[in-house]
Order: structure tokens, then sequence, then C-alpha cells
């Protein structure tokens, strides 16, 4: 009698966007998207380094949940808008993980005051955290890839509200300018990058369910005026952005930089 055949491969390409043995940085780590995102990565085999500049408690419990995972998690605090703070954040998350593959720049603030009512110093909090700050963590995170000599994942976090999609909010002068700065930069980021083998993408998210959004989508009349604009018919989960950031962190999407993934509900085709 022969020698039994060899049972299958269940999957002979090996498994899709697979993380394991890379290390993620995810800035704004533990509540929304950046949560959504951790979870995500992690969820692929990677290890996540979270950094937060406030609500200790929310990215605690994110690390908690990450190591119950079975993936090495630590918190790190900086504030983004702080040169000095992010250098020594990402050199840190590198030295205490081992490496530095993937960084997930998620951090961010919003705010609604009209335009001519809007103070110089509303205005420079939002820009400052969501344009300068992700802008000081692409740059000290592509030292870092480059020093290592690796290949490297950068995804920045926009928004629908990022101009030039016929898509604007009273009240987000400040928010959409700093988003729609965050698209142009990723696009020259790109450029400059890919001789070092690291791609940088940005992912634009629509009305996703987190606590940025929820004094509007508690509102009755808000909600249904929102969601009405959707296709869908309702809004999207962080863990919906989280599976496209872990696509673009996978080498799976070696071959995707300098574009902006819209992730909407369908909002855009409407």
């Amino acid at each position: 009698m022969g020698s039994p055949m060899p049972m299958p491969r269940a999957d002979p390409y090996g498994r899709l966007f697979d993380l394991t043995g890379r290390v993620a940085l995810v800035t704004g780590g533990g509540r929304g998207i950046g949560r959504g995102a951790a979870l995500a990565l992690a969820r692929q085999g990677a290890d996540v380094a979270l950094g937060y500049a406030a609500h200790p408690e929310a990215v605690e419990e994110t690390r908690q949940t990450l190591e119950k995972m079975g993936r090495r998690s630590i918190v790190l605090q900086a504030d983004v808008t702080d040169a000095r703070a992010v250098d020594a954040m990402v050199e840190e998350a590198a030295r205490r993980l081992g490496r530095l593959d993937i960084v997930v720049n998620n951090a961010g603030v919003a705010g609604s005051t009209p335009m001519v009512e809007m103070p110089d110093a509303e205005w420079d909090r939002v820009v400052d955290t969501n344009l300068k700050g992700e802008f000081l963590v692409a740059r000290a995170a592509a030292r870092e890839m480059i020093r290592e000599g690796r290949e490297g994942r950068i995804v920045n976090v926009a928004s629908i509200a990022s101009g030039g999609v016929g898509v604007g909010f009273p009240g987000a002068t400040h928010y959409a300018a700093s988003k729609g700065g965050i698209i142009g930069m990723t696009e020259s980021m790109a450029l400059e990058m890919a001789p070092h083998r690291i791609t940088v993408n940005a992912v634009a998210p629509g009305v996703i369910d987190t606590d940025m959004t929820s004094s509007f989508l508690r509102d009755p009349a808000a909600r249904q005026a929102m969601l009405g604009r959707i296709p869908l018919g309702r809004a999207g989960k962080p863990e919906e952005v989280g599976a496209l950031i872990a696509f673009l962190a996978s080498d799976e999407a070696a071959y995707c930089t300098g574009e902006a993934f819209y992730v909407d509900g369908g909002w855009l085709s409407g």
C-alpha cells in the first residue's frame, strides 16, 4: 500500500494581510478610529505601541485588550505638536518593541465655531494637532525606518471634510483645512519616501460612530440629516476604517502610495 496522500493546505498562498512580526505605532490609539486600527493591526499579527495625550484609562483598556489577543503592546504619552516629545515617542516605540514598521497617524481634534467668531487659539489648536502633529510623527517615523533600513508603511488619517470633493461642514473651517492639508502632505511625502520603500497613504473617513461624532449622532434631527446623505444609511464603525488601515499596512498594499482612500458609506458617489 502506498503512502497516504498529503492533506492539501487550506491556504497554499499564505494568509492575506499577515502582519506577524511587524510593529506598529498608532497615535490616538485609545479610542475611536485609533482603537479600531490598533485592534485590526493586532488581529493580523502586529505588536502595537499606543500613543496618547489624554484619556489614559481608555488607552490602558485598549492595551490590555491587545495583550489578551496575544500581542505585545505599550502605551506612550506624547503631545504630537511637540517635536521633541514625538521624536522620543517614536524612538521609545522602536526600542521597546524592537523595530518600527507601521505608523498610523490618527491623533486629532475637532471643533465647531463659525469662521467669523473663531478665536486664533482654536484655529491653532486644531491645525497644529491635526496637520503639524501628523507631519511631526511621520517625519520621526520615516527617520527611524530609514535608519533601520526597513520597508515601512505610514498611514495618515484625513477626513471626507478635506476639500476637493464637494463636502463642507459649517463651523469646521479649521478642521477641513487641516484634513485637506493632510492629503496634500501625503502625496508629497509618498514621492520622497518611495526610494526608501516606505509607502505613505491617507485614509479619509466619512461619518464614523466615535466620541468625536457622538454629539450630533445623539441628536435625532442632526442624525437623520447626516445619515440621509449616506447611501448605506448608517454611520461607519471604527473597525471598518481599521480594516482598510490593516490592508494599507500589509505587503499586499506595497504598490499603493500617495493615495487617499475614502471610507464613507458611499457618500461621495451620491
